[in-house]
């Protein structure tokens, strides 16, 4: 029944707390790169003390009547000193704009790095701007008989972003961390339909490229006392939240062993057409792994399609891409593993290119613009050969190879640049 029972009532949490959300079942893409083939929902919380009303995060601009309906239920404006924003992305601050009016009273919590987002959010009406006050780990709002308590995770996955904790009642309300798109107007993880693939599909695509912010804040709230974790999307974690807390922490973890821990990895990717960007591959793979330290994979994309290389390329610490030219471009599998590359962070990480080409040999460039853009290192010039490389072309190729082996282990040259190859900046 995941559309079924769309009231607008307020949902209690615990006594005095209370889900205030929206429920946006039809939805079947977020952000464009996301499918949502259950919708997803945009949770919102209240949190009532002895001294004054807490509003975590507010819903979508346009599901903003049914929040205001259900908050109105719980709370009136006037009662509501607090507005934590744990994120600031549309989906979660659409409402901010119109709740401020309706509560000039309350002061806004975010984090530091949320500033001048909500500036951005916030532009000059000619009303009085809200008073707002950043905060960080261990910072703490007193609502009486209740504490908030913030925690500072920043990229899961907006640099804004922070997870705010309800000390005497164990609740952890986290923003996009632990939640997914998925819609069930049973709200509860012990009551919706099986959201399982929801939440890892949700991990791999939102999370997975800041693996080391999610441990950073897995370290944060492993300790913490936890009776339930309340995310900006789908369902609430009641049943056994500590379970979704170890998940992420072995879906952040390095899932392949590399045997030999001191050496380097360099991943070769290429397709060929006739077999001549292939033995170019097969030169540079020879090439670097004849310097030592260097342990390279060679795989040919026609056999393979582009998302079972996802962990592979996670753990590497080189790239190379060879494609022929076909049509001024690189081969359509080349891009879709440069497409997959968004979901893992690469940045830093060694890049390179080559491929043999008939006509014009545009595929390279295209290539190398595409690793700089994607944050990848890339210090050598690709290698275009026209046609079937000969011994000496292939002999190039190998050259790269110890090249690429020789940046992956430290042993590159420092490069030195003659002065006079310079040109005067302008005054």
């Amino acid at each position: 029944m995941p559309a079924a029972g769309l009231t607008k009532a307020a949902v209690e949490l615990a006594p005095g707390v209370h889900w205030v959300g929206a429920l946006d079942p039809h939805l079947r893409n977020f952000d464009i790169i996301l499918k949502t083939a259950n919708g997803t929902s945009y949770n919102a919380y209240v949190v009532r003390g002895e001294h004054g009303v807490a509003v975590i995060d507010t819903v979508k601009e346009s599901f903003a009547d049914t929040f205001f309906e259900r908050l109105e239920s719980v709370a009136r404006y006037d009662e509501i000193t607090t507005i934590v924003l744990n994120h600031l992305e549309p989906d979660h601050s659409g409402a901010l704009p119109e709740l401020l009016k309706r509560a000039p009273q309350a002061k806004v919590y975010l984090s530091s790095r949320a500033q001048m987002m909500l500036k951005a959010l916030l532009k000059p009406s000619g009303e009085k701007p809200p008073e707002y006050i950043p905060v960080t780990t261990d910072d703490t709002v007193n609502l009486g008989g209740r504490t908030l308590r913030f925690l500072h995770t920043p990229y899961l996955h907006w640099p804004d972003t922070q997870c705010t904790y309800l000390v005497e009642d164990g609740l952890l309300f986290t923003g996009d961390i632990f939640g997914c798109h998925f819609c069930d107007a049973r709200l509860f993880n012990d009551t919706v339909g099986d959201f399982r693939f929801s939440f890892e599909y949700y991990y791999a695509h939102i999370m997975r490229p800041f693996r080391e912010y999610v441990l950073d804040a897995i370290a944060l709230i492993e300790p913490l006392d936890i009776n339930l974790i309340a995310p900006a999307h789908g369902p609430i974690l009641r049943h056994q939240p500590r379970d979704y807390v170890h998940r992420y922490r072995e879906l952040a973890t390095p899932r392949l062993f590399n045997e030999a821990k001191s050496e380097k990895t360099l991943v070769v990717f290429y397709i060929s057409a006739y077999g001549n960007t292939r033995r170019m591959a097969e030169a540079l793979a020879a090439g670097a792994e004849s310097m030592g330290g260097v342990r390279v994979s060679l795989y040919d994309l026609e056999g393979g399609e582009s998302g079972i290389f996802t962990d592979l390329i996670e753990e590497a610490d080189g790239l190379a891409f060879g494609s022929p030219t076909i049509n001024a471009d690189a081969v359509k599998p080349i891009w879709d593993v440069l497409s997959s590359l968004t979901t893992v962070n690469v940045k830093g990480k060694l890049g390179a290119a080559f491929g043999s080409y008939g006509w014009s040999g545009e595929a390279v460039r295209l290539i190398e613009d595409r690793l700089r853009g994607l944050k990848l290192r890339v210090p050598l010039e690709g290698l275009r050969i026209k046609l079937v490389p000969d011994d000496r072309e292939l002999s190039q190729c190998r050259e790269l190879g110890e090249q690429l082996a020789c940046h992956l282990t430290g042993r590159a040259a420092p490069r030195e640049i003659e002065f006079s190859q310079l040109q005067a900046t302008p005054a």
